[in-house]
């Protein structure tokens, strides 16, 4: 009898049958080299005691898509043995099972596959070199799960697996998997271009959802793994079940859309299988989830079941990426041949009788009906199943053993190959395809690529409209998306609205994405993009408030062309003419009584301590140096002192006649005359050595501060050591105290000019103005402590003047008939009054 070229028998529906329950498909051929393949055609997934309309389509897609990559692989296997250039003289067998989507079922003809060729037993050796299996090769199965259970059965036979859906990320691992091979892309790039399109529509707060199996579970690991290093936060994530028929099924979605709903996500992106996929969109409907967009992917954008759900308009937009594959030329014209065949009674009872001769016992899995399945039950599926990577898949495999045959253009060896020999030419060389070329890289995938598809509804029809590529890069058409939005361009999913440049994120509880927008403070910048802290600037550099960068430092002291400096110079200038003009006055009156018994020549002295003293204020204004601001200290104290100096021996001189009478006549002779002088010099003697300590201990010098100011550098004078400060000014503010205690009590009669209540005052201000100049020049840090000496200095220079010589230039220009000597008489030529 004639063999047809398919035995195919086939049962359509989803009837109970004997566990493992699954819809029973067959294919075999024999050839020099037998591929074995591992389908889905279907799974009892739901209760179907009611056999309902959407259990019947679930169970039709479920069978079709498996029949239609059955069909894909034979197709290809069909054009490989009618090839004149590949495998030439070599045929092609096939041993293909259902896998019912259970893995203890894909397992029973995984086994069968690895018996040694033409027995039923697998051989346990301690070298498998020389082992022959029953197939040179493997193709499928379609799911993740699957595939993890199978390849490292395959791959401790080095058996080669090449699978045409599994994308899971741990399939990549050569060494756990070496034989394991696939013709889609790892879940791994998948989520790089989910990532790429979160970032060009700038969704940061979004939802992710996995069906609880390993392509869900590893997906979505992924996802979350690559998400936290993009400054995108996960509002939710879960996992939605996969066999609807469990007890817990119902509440966990309805819980899952419950959670979805209270974040207040606008984007939910899903990686699951079509079955779940459908249920939570059926549930999302039901419960009044609102319009959303959902990110999908191949796994359900493209399936029908999805697509099916009652009302599934109302979801919102559906955006996914699904994969780069091209049409396979002449496969519709095969399938409706093939099925052109299958219609005729002949073919169904031929395929029994071929049946019974066939090993029956070996993993039967006949169907007890045929002719259940028509071609307008598959046709509808035909231009959207993707049969591109089965048909790839045998390509792959039949191009790696017409290499290691050694094949030429017109023949092949008759050689015995190894399946283990066809690694390595799979693992290093391209093959071609219809035109196009195609690789397994390093972790033994191939990756085309993918395209970004919009869910389009026209006139309540679907259609895939491809809006974007991904290819290492993402490309996006987005005038050729229609968002549910009032305007129709794309939501905003964000906790909180994007900072703006010079703004900072201040994380609000726990979440990364619940922010409030702070400026950054002054002498802080804007670093980067959405960052949670500003950058502090250089010590040498500042920044204003919501700053991007940071500025340079200008310099701050006392300039002189300042309205402040202008205002002090002038001061300084009127105090050091007032200075010199009344020495000049005391010079022209210097033999008159009011001059003489002010000091005479010392009180000359004392006025051009008092200029150099006005003058010194010039070292306080312009840029200071170390050297000006050790100068400044000693010019103040030694021009100070030269003044009170002068006042010591008149204060002491009153002292003696008012207060020592009787001591007075043998000691005034010490404090009067020209002897006066050796107490003027001894006194700038001990503050010039005062100076000289002070220049051992710690002399001032210059302070950048960049602490007191916001923008600028403030150059100041230091104070290195507070007791070499104390030193050099304790001895002037000594004497002053001294002539203070020596003339407040001093009484004179109202006939005659008391001397000693001008140095009373005058020292009195000195100590006053000391008082509250320490105070302020300790906690001052700006520039105004430079003003705050120059004032110190012109307000004791002018308080010495007023109090002490002014009153007396009155009298000289005023009043010239008190010029005598009875109303100036001096102490010293009175005659000490006798004790009663």
């Amino acid at each position: 009898m004639k063999v047809p070229e398919l035995w195919l028998c086939l049962s359509f529906g989803c009837a109970a049958s004997p566990s493992p329950s699954c819809l029973s498909a067959q294919f075999r051929r024999p050839g020099d080299f037998l591929l074995g393949g591992l389908f889905p055609f279907g799974k009892d997934t739901v209760n179907l005691t009611a056999r309902s309309e959407p259990t019947l389509l679930l169970c039709e897609r479920l069978f079709t898509d498996g029949l239609i990559w059955a069909l894909g692989m034979r197709f290809a296997i069909d054009q490989i043995n009618n090839s004149s250039s590949l495998l030439p003289g070599i045929t092609l067998g096939y041993d293909m099972y259902d896998t019912c989507f259970e893995a203890l079922v894909a397992l029973q003809p995984s086994l069968l596959f690895l018996t040694r060729k033409g027995t039923t037993g697998i051989g346990v050796l301690c070298n498998y070199t020389e082992y022959q299996p029953r197939v040179t090769a493997v193709i499928g199965p379609h799911k993740s799960d699957l595939c993890l259970v199978t390849a490292k059965l395959f791959s401790s036979f080095l058996i080669p697996q090449v699978s045409y859906g599994a994308s899971s990320e741990t399939l990549s691992n050569t060494e756990l998997y070496p034989s394991f091979y696939r013709t889609v892309p790892s879940d791994k790039n998948l989520v790089e271009a989910v990532v790429l399109l979160l970032h060009q529509f700038g969704w940061n707060w979004i939802a992710t959802v996995g069906s609880d199996d390993e392509y869900g579970r590893g997906a979505q690991a992924l996802f979350l793994s690559m998400v936290g290093n993009d400054n995108i936060c996960i509002a939710f994530e879960g996992l939605i079940p996969t066999d609807l028929a469990e007890p817990q099924a119902t509440k966990q979605l309805e819980d899952t859309v419950k959670l979805i709903n209270s974040t207040q996500v606008n984007v939910i992106v899903l990686f699951a299988f079509s079955v779940p996929a459908q249920a939570l969109l059926e549930h999302s409907i039901r419960m009044g989830l609102g319009k959303k967009v959902w990110i999908g992917t191949e796994a359900w954008m493209l399936s029908d079941i999805a697509a099916s759900t009652p009302n599934i308009q109302s979801v919102g937009t559906v955006l996914g990426f699904v994969m780069r594959t091209g049409t396979v030329p002449g496969f519709q014209e095969y399938v409706a041949e093939l099925f052109s065949s299958v219609e005729r009674e002949e073919f169904c009872r031929e395929s029994g009788e071929l049946g019974r001769l066939l090993n029956a016992e070996v993993l039967d899995t006949r169907c007890q009906q045929c002719g259940r399945v028509a071609l307008g039950d598959v046709w509808p599926m035909l231009s959207v199943t993707t049969v591109q990577p089965v048909h790839v898949a045998v390509y792959g495999v039949a191009h790696a053993l017409h290499r290691a045959l050694g094949c030429t253009p017109k023949a092949c060896p008759k050689t015995p190959i190894r399946s283990w020999q066809l690694l390595h030419f799979m693992n290093t060389l391209p093959f071609e395809v219809n035109g196009q070329s195609f690789r397994f890289d390093q972790s033994h995938s191939t990756n085309p690529g993918y395209k970004l598809i919009f869910w389009a509804w026209r006139n309540g029809t679907l259609t895939h409209l491809p809006v974007g590529d991904y290819d290492q890069s993402l490309y996006i058409r987005k005038s050729q998306i229609r968002f549910h939005t009032a305007d129709q361009k794309e939501p905003t999913s964000e906790c909180f609205r994007r900072c703006q440049p010079g703004q900072f994120r201040r994380i609000k509880g726990f979440n990364l994405c619940c922010y409030d927008c702070t400026d950054c403070p002054e002498n802080t910048f804007w670093s980067s993009t959405d960052s949670t802290s500003c950058s502090p600037c250089p010590q040498h550099q500042w920044a204003p408030a919501r700053s991007t960068r940071c500025l340079d430092r200008s310099e701050r002291f006392l300039f002189w062309d300042e309205p402040l400096a202008v205002a002090l110079a002038t001061a300084m200038a009127l105090s050091t003419a007032l200075s010199c003009g009344t020495a000049l006055l005391f010079l022209k009156h210097l033999h008159t009584p009011l001059v003489q018994a002010s000091g005479g020549g010392r009180s000359l002295f004392a006025l051009l301590s008092l200029a150099l003293l006005s003058l010194s204020c010039c070292l306080y204004a312009g840029k200071p140096s170390d050297g000006l601001c050790t100068a400044q200290q000693l010019s103040y104290a030694l021009c100070l002192n030269g003044c009170f100096s002068t006042f010591v021996p008149k204060a002491l001189e009153i002292t003696l006649v008012t207060e020592f009478p009787r001591c007075a006549p043998r000691l005034l002779r010490w404090v009067t005359h020209s002897r006066a002088w050796l107490l003027v010099a001894a006194s700038l003697l001990t503050e010039g050595l005062l100076c000289l300590c002070h220049l051992q201990l710690g002399p001032d010098f210059l302070v950048a501060d960049y602490q007191s100011l916001p923008s600028e550098v403030l150059l100041v004078c230091g104070t290195k050591s507070w007791a070499a400060f104390a030193l050099l000014h304790g001895y002037n503010s000594c004497l002053a105290f001294a002539c203070f205690l020596c003339t407040f009590m001093v009484q004179t009669p109202g006939r005659r000019y008391n001397v000693a209540r001008g140095i009373t005052f005058a020292t009195l201000i000195c100590l006053v103005i000391w008082i509250f100049f320490v105070v302020t020049f300790a906690t001052l840090r700006t520039v105004l402590r430079a003003v705050t000496q120059i004032c110190t200095i012109l307000a004791t220079t002018l308080g010495i003047l007023v109090s002490y010589f002014i009153p007396k230039c009155y009298i000289i220009v005023f009043r010239p008939d008190l010029n005598t000597g009875d109303y100036f008489q001096n102490p010293i030529e009175e005659e000490p009054e006798e004790d009663s």
